[in-house]
């Protein structure tokens, strides 16, 4: 599948704008945390089936305010649910950027590795008639050689 809609550079100095960017947000987030997989495993999980029960209970803690001991803190309970609706928020923006970047980067990967394969085949083609094509069209051939390259191998052009 091609996208010729797909014919973009981004300059060294859109990207160190767009690394400024990320940059900022991680400045204006200092709270943010690495969990390790043991921290996630053992962490209470808090999605969106979660969070009726979450507003529920700080609703009822504002309500009830003569029911819980002094060391219950209220308004830390509610600078969490306030915390937790915003980076909620700001999940859903950062995943579809996240997935947009991450399909184009995918389909322009593909593209090129086609382009790759044609230049590989055009090589190869060329080094039987073009001294001193062989070397490059072995060098390249080796992304096809069984075990190599890692993950699953595609079939060289001209060979199926």
């Amino acid at each position: 599948m091609s996208f010729p809609n797909i014919d973009a550079s981004v300059s060294a100095a859109d990207l160190q704008a767009i690394k400024d960017a990320f940059a900022a947000i991680k400045a204006k987030l200092p709270f943010l945390v690495n969990l390790t997989n043991e921290d996630r495993k053992k962490m209470t999980k808090t999605g969106s089936d979660s969070l009726t029960f979450v507003t529920k209970a700080l609703s009822s803690a504002q309500a009830n305010p003569n029911i819980f001991p002094g060391s219950f803190d209220r308004a830390a309970f509610q600078r969490d649910v306030d915390l937790f609706a915003v980076l909620t928020e700001l999940t859903t923006l950062a995943n579809q950027v996240a997935e947009q970047i991450d399909d184009t980067r995918m389909a322009v990967g593909g593209e090129a590795f086609r382009q790759a394969t044609q230049t590989y085949d055009y090589v190869k083609t060329a080094a039987k008639t073009q001294p001193g094509l062989k070397g490059l069209a072995d060098e390249l051939g080796e992304r096809f050689k069984k075990g190599g390259g890692g993950g699953s191998t595609p079939t060289p052009p001209g060979s199926s």
